[in-house]
Parts: C-alpha cells; sequence; structure tokens
C-alpha cells in the first residue's frame, strides 16, 4: 500500500489533458473580432483570468452566437458551462467540436464521461477507437469499466491487467480499480489480496481508498484487520463517518461495501483519484474539471463534493462551492463537514452575518459539536467580535470531557479570545495551559512572550519564550520582531537592531514592524533613519494595533515627546 498522500507526487505520470485557462485558449481568436464581438470577448477573457466560471459560460456563449465557428470560443464556453455544473450543456459543445473537426482533449474526456453517465458503453469505447483520447490512466479505466458495464468482467479484468503490466508507473492506479471491480461483482477475497500490496504490488489508497479497504476485509469477517488498518491511517481522532465505521467494527458488524455500485461509478472514482491527484497550485483549472466530471457520474460522492468544494473556494468561487456543498446527503458522516465549508464560502464571499447565522443554526442541529463551536469561534475571532468568539470556544471546552494535547488549538484561540476583549487575568492561564501540552509550539511562546514584553511584565521570562519561539520558526516576520521588540523593552538596543531588521526583511510591508524598526533607530540615534521607517509605517497602515496618530507625532515632535504627550493625556 501507498501512503495516501503519494497521490499528488504522481500526477504527471498519469494525465496530460492541456486545459490552459485564460486568454491562451482563444490565443488565435483576439485579432479581426467580428462587429459586436469585442465586449463579450473582453469580459470573457477577463473572467478566465479571474477564474469567474458563471462569466467564462456566459460570455463566450455569447461570443459563440456571433461566431460559431470558433474554436476558442467553443473550448472556453465548454469549460466554463462544465466547471458550473451545467454538464449537459458542456456535453453539447464537446459534441459540436467533434461534428466540427477541432475536438480538443478537454471535449473529449467531456465526451467519455457523457458516454458512462448514459449508460453507452460501446460509445466509450469507440470514442478512444475514433482517436479520442483523454490521458493515459482515465483511457485505461474507461475501457476496463465499459467493459464490465458491458457485462464482460473477464475482458474488464484482462485491460486491468494490461495497465498494470505495461505501465508501471499506472500500476499502483490500477490495481486500485482493478479491487474496486472485482468488490462489485462479490470476489472479495481477490479484492482484499490486491488491496493489502504484498502479492500484487504497491496500491495507491486514498483516505476513501483505506475506507474500502475496511469495509472489504468487514465483510470477509476480519474485524481485527480492519480496525488496524482504521488505526494505521485514522489515528484516536477519526472524523464522524471513520468513527461510525469504527463503531460498526467494534461490534464485528459488517459494513456494506458502497464505494462504487455500478461501472458509471467505477469511472466517477477514475475521474475523483484524478482530480486528488492533480491538486496543485491556484489557477489550476484541472483538479476542477475532474472533480465536475466525478459528480457528473456520481452527484452524491461525498469525498469529490468536499474536494471539489474547496478547490472551488480557493478559486474564489463562493457560490458554487456553496451549491457544491449543499449535494452532500444530511445522513452522511461527511455532513458536518461540507456544512462548515459552506459557511466558510459565505465568509470568504462577506456574507459575513449570513455565515454567522449558518454556524449558529449548525450549532443548534448539532449542540454536541466541539468542532462547530470552535469554527463559530474563529469566524467570530476574525470579525474582532471576541466576546462572542470567546463565548462559543467555552462552548466548545464545556464538549470535552478530558483535555488533551489535540485541543491546544482550540485553547489557544479561547486564550487570544479573551486577551483581545482585554481579560488579560483571565487569558494568561489559559495560554500557560496551552504550553503544558506543546511547550515548544513557536505560536504560542510568541503570543504569550509579546503580551508580556507589551505590558512590561516578566520580561526576563518573556525573552526566553520568544528566543524558543524564534528557534522554532526562524523564518516568521513576527516572532522575529518580537525578539527584537523584547530586546528593546529590556534596554539592549544594540542587540535589537539587527534582529530587527531582519524582522522587516522577511515582512518589508508590514506597519507595525516598520514603526517598531524605526523606534529601535532611534534608541540608538539613527535619528534619520528612524523617520524613514515611521514614514513606512504610516504609508503601509492603517493597522488595528497600530497607533497611526502616535506615529504622526513621532514625526513632528520627536518620540520622546509624542510618547510624554500621550501618557499625559490619557
Amino acid at each position: 500500500m501507498l501512503p495516501v498522500r503519494r497521490l499528488a507526487c504522481l500526477a504527471a505520470l498519469i494525465a496530460f489533458l492541456p486545459l490552459v485557462p485564460g486568454q491562451q485558449a482563444v490565443a488565435q481568436s483576439d485579432a479581426a473580432l467580428p462587429p459586436g464581438l469585442a465586449g463579450a470577448f473582453l469580459a470573457g477573457r477577463l473572467a478566465a483570468n479571474s477564474d469567474d466560471f458563471s462569466e467564462i459560460a456566459q460570455r463566450y456563449d455569447v461570443a459563440l452566437q456571433a461566431d460559431p465557428e470558433n474554436a476558442g470560443f467553443r473550448e472556453l464556453a465548454m469549460q466554463g458551462h462544465l466547471l458550473i455544473g451545467d454538464f449537459d450543456r458542456a456535453a453539447e459543445l464537446a459534441q459540436q467540436a467533434v461534428e466540427a473537426g477541432t475536438v480538443s482533449q478537454s471535449a473529449s474526456v467531456i465526451l467519455q464521461a457523457d458516454a458512462f453517465r448514459r449508460g453507452d458503453f460501446a460509445a466509450v469505447i469507440a470514442g478512444l477507437e475514433a482517436g479520442r483520447l483523454t490521458g493515459p490512466l482515465s483511457d485505461a479505466m474507461a475501457v476496463a469499466w465499459a467493459e464490465l458495464g458491458k457485462g464482460s468482467m473477464s475482458d474488464a479484468l484482462e485491460t486491468f491487467e494490461q495497465a498494470i503490466t505495461q505501465r508501471s508507473e499506472l500500476a499502483p492506479f490500477a490495481l486500485f480499480q482493478k479491487a474496486l471491480a472485482l468488490s462489485l461483482v462479490g470476489d472479495l477475497e481477490r479484492a482484499a489480496e490486491i488491496l493489502t500490496g504484498d502479492v500484487h504490488g504497491p496500491v495507491s489508497l486514498s483516505r476513501r481508498g483505506v475506507l474500502s479497504h475496511m469495509s472489504i476485509l468487514s465483510q470477509l469477517g476480519r474485524f481485527d484487520q480492519a480496525l488496524a488498518l482504521a488505526e494505521q491511517f485514522f489515528g484516536s481522532t477519526p472524523d464522524d463517518d471513520v468513527a461510525a465505521i469504527i463503531t460498526r467494527l467494534d461490534a464485528s458488524e459488517p459494513v456494506p461495501f458502497t464505494t462504487i455500485r455500478s461501472a458509471q461509478e467505477g469511472m466517477a472514482e477514475t475521474y475523483f483519484v484524478l482530480a486528488s491527484a492533480l491538486v496543485g497550485e491556484a489557477g489550476d483549472w484541472l483538479p476542477l474539471v475532474y472533480g465536475r466530471l466525478a459528480l457528473a457520474l456520481r452527484p452524491d460522492h461525498t469525498d469529490a463534493i468536499l474536494l471539489t468544494g474547496q478547490l472551488m473556494e480557493r478559486a474564489g468561487q463562493f457560490p458554487l462551492a456553496d451549491q457544491i456543498y449543499d449535494q452532500m446527503p444530511a445522513d452522511h458522516g461527511q455532513y458536518l463537514g461540507a456544512q462548515l465549508g459552506r459557511a466558510n464560502a459565505l465568509f470568504q464571499s462577506g456574507e459575513t452575518d449570513a455565515a454567522v447565522a449558518r454556524l449558529r443554526e449548525l450549532a443548534e442541529e448539532r449542540p454536541d459539536s466541539v468542532l462547530v463551536f470552535s469554527a463559530l469561534g474563529d469566524m467570530l475571532r476574525r470579525e474582532e467580535r471576541y466576546e462572542e468568539a470567546a463565548a462559543a470556544y467555552a462552548s466548545a471546552r464545556d464538549l470535552i470531557d478530558e483535555l488533551e494535547e489535540r485541543h491546544w488549538v482550540l485553547l489557544y484561540t479561547k486564550a487570544i479570545a479573551l486577551e483581545r476583549m482585554g481579560e488579560w487575568d483571565r487569558a494568561e492561564p489559559v495560554f500557560r495551559e496551552v504550553l503544558e501540552f506543546v511547550p515548544d509550539e513557536p505560536q504560542v511562546l510568541n503570543y504569550l512572550g509579546y503580551s508580556l514584553i507589551e505590558q512590561r511584565r516578566n520580561l526576563e521570562e518573556a525573552l526566553d519564550m520568544i528566543e524558543r519561539a524564534v528557534e522554532g520558526d526562524p523564518e516568521s516576520g513576527y516572532i522575529t520582531d518580537s525578539l527584537g521588540w523584547a530586546y528593546y523593552r529590556l534596554g539592549r538596543y544594540d542587540e535589537a537592531v539587527p534582529v530587527m531588521e531582519r524582522a522587516v526583511e522577511l515582512l518589508p510591508r508590514d506597519p507595525i514592524l516598520n514603526d517598531h524598526l524605526g523606534d529601535v533607530y532611534y534608541a540608538v540615534g539613527r535619528t534619520r533613519e528612524a523617520r524613514f521607517q515611521w514614514r513606512r509605517a504610516l504609508s503601509f497602515g492603517p493597522h488595528p494595533d497600530l497607533d497611526m496618530d502616535l506615529v504622526r507625532r513621532k514625526l513632528e515632535i520627536g518620540k520622546d515627546a509624542a510618547l510624554a504627550e500621550a501618557e499625559a493625556a490619557q
């Protein structure tokens, strides 16, 4: 068995579909545009550059009405419709590309999925024979699943075996697909033998693949092996859906095999594998394409829902992400994760009140969920609604019988909310409680150490904390700034200078760090450089933790006089 995260490392070996977002797909289309096309073309190109898939579909549909033979317009309209979930329109445009003799690989894979969706397995094979290739793995698996769909298990197994033996880089993936096919027809013994990876070679298993293996083992009565697999991959804090399976395994209750229920769903699994494997840089449409193809064949594919929703969020398409998350079946163990994704998509789109309201509703629906109250606290804290955040964190804490190391982030964020409320006497014990669980965590050491420095309390202890934080994360500008500021507060100005300069080097546009460097320069007599840094701080502001008026007064009358004036005004 290959580690779950090996998928991404093998992406280059299993697909070559050259989807090109943006203007490259219409590089030949922006010269000599027919009258009336300029607006639609320019709007479409802007939409493509910003991953606005709804606009892409709409604008290039308009462009196609005026110039129906334009292959570039058709290509982007097709991709746009696929990415917004309008599979029927995408398939229609792909068929038009075939008829026009301009079929692309993206059109080929859409038509391949469409044939599976319609149950036309002969059309799948005919398309490949006609040269409409989509990629090494998807082509090989398409033939195998189409043969199985036609009722020829022997031909399907032969095709799987060819992929396994003739393309070594595909073997781990093809073995998993073969195991699914065997499980579908009831040959669980052979499927389990493949999935162990001991007899036929390493098998690439995603999270979903591990759950499939556990189900198959349980069907064979091998509950101890299934539980051992669960412990190996999911540890002591599994997600809700995994926890439900483990409960059944503990009771020696077989878990139904539902990973796939048809050849169509087998191909959906292939597309999902590709989507997972190809997740890379933001702006890459390819994993989204495969995620959408998986959902076109199986709308209730829970893992594809979560992955595709997350990819839509990363692309900044939050309404589309919300629509995808809404496909999650309410009775599934990952429903909660999808609902949290919906709330986050609303928040990221600027609908903060609606996002908070959704989490509050979810908290009423799941009053025993630590995760929901913690997520609510995080969202309120980001909105600087610290009292409400602290209350949400307290609700999450009350649901935990015994604190463990895995709860340290909850405690940490609760402490931050309390500190931002000005409740330091309540916050400090919680920060110190966190350090009992994670004594070397740089973020916690830095936050507590810096807070103590700002209050001019326990300065030597604070310095020790921040020095340890810098050791743990030497590339953090904020932590490096804390160290320089600690030296400054302790009067060790010469030591503060190079450290603070390093902090500004790491985060050159941060107004707080530039202000701090100005203060440090002033302390060692480098007044001109201090004034330069204060001006930079003002140019990068405002910032909730920077007193812009004080910085201006430092420039006008000098630092000492400005501070004296500020203290007198308090």
